[in-house]
């Protein structure tokens, strides 16, 4: 829970002003901006809800991609597997 510690300040003796320290007031943007964030997403999901769509694995077979994590992550390494060996070598 945020809390925070303003102090009112009054005009003609009724509140007018709530003063807070910056850094409670940027806890409380923060919250705030987390919130419109999750209201808009709710909203969405709420709105593609009767939306027919399919599944990732079903996109790539569609697509016709077809990955081999394992091979991919070591070629962007830089890396290669020889034949019979646990280790992998950089490859220059």
């Amino acid at each position: 829970m945020l809390s925070v510690h303003p102090q009112v300040l009054k005009r003609n003796g009724k509140k007018q002003f709530a003063v807070l320290p910056y850094d409670e007031f940027n806890r409380l943007m923060e919250k705030l901006a987390d919130y419109e964030d999750l209201r808009l997403l709710r909203e969405a999901k709420a709105k593609e809800k009767n939306v027919p769509g399919i599944g990732l694995e079903e996109l790539k077979t569609r697509l016709g991609i077809r990955i081999r994590a394992k091979r991919n992550a070591l070629g962007r390494l830089g890396l290669r597997r020889r034949k019979g060996v646990q280790s992998c070598r950089r490859i220059h």
